[in-house]
């Protein structure tokens, strides 16, 4: 991990995207104080949307038939 100040970064901020694309992580600070991190893409976890309500609720076996004869007669199906 290196860390360049923010006139450095300016400077050779080209530079410091390849190294990050190149799986670096670059730190860039302000008067020696970090503020930011530069990292690829590809290297943040994605988060799964997948199944993060697993367990929360219970969905009834009739889901499908519940409601199913007003919902024709509103709709006339």
């Amino acid at each position: 991990m290196q860390t360049f100040n923010i006139h450095e970064a300016k400077t050779h901020f080209s530079r410091l995207i390849e190294q990050a694309a190149g799986g670096d992580t670059i730190i860039i600070a302000k008067a020696g104080k970090p503020l930011v991190k530069l990292i690829a893409l590809d290297a943040q976890p994605t988060p799964s949307r997948l199944g993060f309500l697993a367990g929360e609720f219970q969905v009834p076996d009739d889901f499908n038939e519940m409601m199913a004869q007003e919902i024709e007669d509103m709709f006339g199906v």
